[in-house]
């Protein structure tokens, strides 16, 4: 007999729960989201109180609330964010509690809103969430980012059907690409995540110093970062608690070295920026920095988010990805890059992961540097792979071996 959508709904809360941040019994949850996500939410919640969680704490966020902000506050306003959320982000990764993170973004949402105004207020958010990014960033307790769809983004990648359609074919399209009609989901999330990491092993064992992408408009050496280490699934905690930071994740990644990236790239996918939608995004490097920037559509967005900082200009993700994966499945274009990018190879331009360096938790920033590994306040994910993309590992003799082809794992 089908499960019904409320049984698929309670399925994917516990996936959260049991494997997106793995919650331990005594554990507090951390839960942002947005309020088109509060059916979801209520069975996160659910799950966690019945793990054992002492307190979930639920902040909500409203997409249309913060686009009434840019059109009618004073810009001088837009630097301004609330201290207490500050002190409860840090608090939360001082005390290890895990970190839930639930959206349902319009992706066009800030489409017609100045982009100076845009900028004003992310680089304000990104200053005063630093201290947590940086712990979330060395894995120093477990987080995990999701989606569940809203009317508006529903709309956006289903614009022909009406909006209740639109949003039953987008929940369809999340539960199939997060193996929820699976007998078990949890079980086989856990098969697919010891899959990942298998083959990151294999990968580790290679020690590659780059990887060559060549596909239409697309030439590019990605140089590694010294003693990187390829990641994929789960990422454990200090105290060895194992997460998954994605949920769907079905990639495998590692550390760029900042200098070592040379030649052109294009993007395979649009990508939603700060709810610009950039299209056909075309970047040139020389030595590791982006030295050109193009897109069809949003270049104003691409260009202030590469200006964040001078980290923001030089890579700090390349990720391999099979196309034959649950997410492609789908046929689905998301326009949320959690998604898109569990479809195609994607790169980022940005701060790095300690993950991905040896010992890289008991390294000085000082020492990631002298690794090659980037630092920025930003870290943006674009898709640059697909079935016309080749991907190959290039080992330290020259040796050229292929990792990608036709979309799909070639080793």
């Amino acid at each position: 007999m089908p499960l019904t959508f409320e049984e698929r709904l309670d399925r994917y809360a516990a996936l959260l729960v049991h494997i997106g941040v793995n919650l331990q019994p005594g554990q507090r949850l951390l839960l942002s989201t947005d309020l088109a996500c509060a059916p979801l939410a209520r069975r996160i919640a659910k799950h966690a109180y019945a793990l054992g969680a002492p307190l979930v704490n639920t902040i909500w966020n409203d997409a249309e609330t913060t686009r009434m902000r840019y059109l009618h506050a004073e810009p001088g306003t837009l630097s301004e964010f609330p201290e207490w959320r500050a002190r409860l982000w840090h608090e939360t990764a001082e005390r290890g509690d895990a970190f839930l993170h639930v959206t349902s973004e319009d992706p066009t949402l800030l489409a017609d809103i100045d982009p100076e105004l845009v900028d004003r207020e992310r680089r304000a958010r990104q200053f005063h969430l630093q201290p947590f990014s940086e712990r979330m960033r060395k894995n120093a307790f477990a987080w995990c980012r999701a989606a569940a769809p809203s009317p508006a983004w529903a709309a956006r990648v289903f614009p022909d059907l009406p909006e209740q359609a639109a949003v039953a074919r987008l929940w369809e399209d999340i539960f199939r690409a997060n193996r929820v009609d699976e007998p078990d989901p949890v079980s086989a999330w856990r098969d697919h995540l010891a899959s990942l990491q298998r083959r990151a092993d294999e990968l580790n064992a290679r020690r590659y110093r780059a990887v060559h992408l060549r596909g239409p408009g697309t030439d590019l050496e990605v140089g590694l970062a010294d003693t990187h280490r390829w990641v994929g699934g789960a990422s454990p905690t200090p105290s060895g608690v194992l997460f998954a930071g994605n949920i769907p994740t079905e990639e495998l990644f590692t550390a760029p070295h900042r200098e070592r990236v040379s030649g052109t790239v294009r993007s395979t996918k649009p990508l939603s920026l700060w709810g610009t939608l950039v299209e056909d995004i075309e970047l040139r490097f020389e030595a590791g920095r982006i030295v050109s920037a193009r897109a069809s559509r949003g270049q104003e967005a691409l260009q202030r988010t590469l200006d964040t900082d001078a980290g923001a200009r030089f890579l700090g993700e390349v990720a391999l990805v099979p196309s034959t994966s649950p997410v492609a499945a789908t046929g689905t274009l998301f326009f949320d890059s959690l998604y898109d990018e569990n479809v195609a190879c994607h790169l980022a331009f940005g701060y790095a992961f300690r993950e991905n360096f040896e010992r890289g938790n008991d390294l000085t920033d000082e020492e990631v540097a002298a690794l090659g590994g980037n630092d920025s306040l930003t870290h943006v994910d674009f898709m640059v792979g697909g079935a016309e993309v080749d991907v190959d590992g290039l080992r330290e003799d020259g040796t050229r071996e292929p990792l990608l082809r036709n979309g799909d794992w070639a080793f």
